[in-house]
């Protein structure tokens, strides 16, 4: 029975439809006309009705991710009234990053200053290492294994004698703030662009074999582009993007059916949004987590149900399930000279850290993923400050252990010393998967990264639980791998004249 009266079914409809109809009669209009409009109507309200109006339309989650004329649109939506390249060299002209932040892939050559860093996973670019002064310094060129990015003008990594002119604190003090009226239409529309990347995400999650998985991303690889180019606008456009992607009010609002159901929107979406929630929900139960110590059952970063409260930690959510597909890693760390959202990455990354290391070692190929996880990993870890807060608010150090006894647990064979029938020790089996790809490897590489910060170093050898938990883990690799001297048999050498 429908308990709700059709006039009132009817009044819905008819909104529903004059809503439609005037998004279409804006895009009869042009993109630019378009957006000029929708610029104007954004200066003035918080809430601009039809810029989301048009946004149903062109975001609809119903079409293909990577629709040329979709992504056209929201670059002239973006603009407000100019051409895209116009704005983009607008924004860049108000980037006021204190840090370089250029983010490389593996076989990139980079450069490490040992004389001005602070941390040894220190790089620098070769534009920044060449224009800052490092004469007669212990310096190396080097070929990056798993990828990068550069620190010049972070001083929690290198010093600032090492900074070249255009980072660093003082870089940019007399650098002019963006005007209010540029970045109206990006606030308004960053939460949607980034909704849509979410949904086509929970669309694919269903696709099981690596292939699957590549193509899913491959076919919003337009989709990552575009937002590979506004995060390429500088620091005003990496403000607006880390705002929508940390903001925990904005990603209830866009991700909660019942809320999308409140404003009124087609149908369509509201179903579409109540599907997309369920399959969330489902995968989220799929990824499973190593079983915790009873003492550490609470820890935010070990529990067995995830909760996300933002976008970028559902986005890293989906980093992980993909296996660290390159252009979203590469999104994500785009934005990691904004301290704030840095911070926030860090966070996201240690809440799913235990899973990561499930996903290595299920992995078809864990020599790739392996390179991927550490380029985000060393990003990350490399702050001394920030490794240890996470060490202390999420328990990093216990997570750190925890994974790695927990993939060496699956692979312990009985010990062959002594009496076999007075052994019960058993040892790690060299001849696993996970030895012999060394899927092992980021998390042995994150710990003795960490490790390299006193601060750090001092906390793992106070706490005697984590010891106790660290002695245990050492002993699985007692009596691994033995060479058994023969006695007993007389061994023939032959040799030929």
């Amino acid at each position: 029975m429908n308990l709700v009266p059709k006039s009132v079914l009817n009044i819905g409809r008819s909104e529903n439809m004059a809503s439609t109809s005037s998004a279409h009669v804006l895009m009869k209009k042009g993109k630019r006309a378009a957006a000029t409009y929708v610029h104007s109507e954004c200066a003035q309200t918080p809430i601009p009705k039809n810029l989301h109006e048009l946004l149903d339309l062109i975001l609809k989650p119903s079409k293909p991710i990577d629709e040329w004329e979709a992504i056209d649109w929201c670059k002239w939506l973006m603009a407000g009234g100019r051409t895209p390249d116009e704005f983009s060299a607008i924004v860049h002209g108000y980037d006021n990053a204190t840090t370089c932040g250029l983010v490389w892939t593996a076989n990139f050559v980079a450069y490490r200053c040992r004389t001005c860093s602070i941390s040894p996973c220190m790089s620098l670019c070769s534009e920044c290492f060449q224009k800052g002064n490092h004469d007669g310094h212990d310096f190396n060129m080097f070929r990056s294994q798993a990828g990068g990015a550069c620190d010049c003008g972070d001083t929690s990594v290198m010093k600032e004698t090492g900074f070249c002119e255009k980072h660093g604190p003082k870089a940019q003090v007399n650098k002019a703030a963006a005007p209010g009226d540029l970045m109206c239409v990006a606030e308004a529309m960053m939460p949607r662009i980034i909704l849509r990347l979410i949904q086509h995400l929970r669309q694919n999650s269903h696709v099981k074999t690596s292939e699957e998985m590549k193509q899913a991303i491959k076919d919003a690889d337009a989709f990552l582009t575009m937002l590979h180019d506004f995060s390429a606008m500088g620091a005003a456009m990496r403000k607006v993007m880390t705002g929508a992607l940390t903001n925990p009010q904005v990603y209830k609002n866009l991700t909660d059916y019942e809320s999308v159901e409140t404003r009124a929107v087609c149908k369509e979406i509201a179903e579409f949004m109540r599907e997309s929630k369920r399959v969330y929900e489902e995968a989220i139960k799929s990824l499973p987590n190593p079983e915790p110590p009873d003492e550490y059952k609470d820890c935010p970063s070990l529990q067995q149900h995830l909760v996300h409260h933002t976008f970028l930690e559902e986005l890293v959510f989906w980093t992980v399930v993909f296996e660290f597909p390159q252009k979203t890693v590469c999104f994500l760390l785009n934005m990691l000279p904004d301290v704030d959202y840095k911070e926030c990455l860090t966070q996201a990354f240690v809440l799913h850290y235990s899973r990561i290391s499930m996903m290595l070692e299920k992995s078809t190929d864990p020599d790739a993923l392996s390179n991927r996880v550490v380029h985000v990993s060393v990003q990350l870890f490399s702050n001394e400050s920030l490794a240890m807060r996470m060490a202390d608010k999420l328990h990093l150090l216990h997570v750190m252990v925890i994974s790695l006894k927990y993939m060496m647990s699956n692979i312990l064979i009985q010990n062959t010393l002594h009496d076999a029938d007075k052994n019960f020790h058993y040892a790690v089996d060299c001849a696993s998967t996970i030895m012999k790809d060394h899927c092992y490897w980021p998390l042995v590489s994150d710990l003795n990264n960490v490790l390299s910060h006193k601060g750090v170093a001092l906390k793992f050898m106070s706490d005697d639980s984590l010891l106790n938990m660290w002695f245990d883990f050492l002993s699985m690799f007692q009596g691994m791998n033995v060479n058994t001297r023969e006695t007993t048999q007389h061994i023939e050498f032959f040799i030929k004249y």
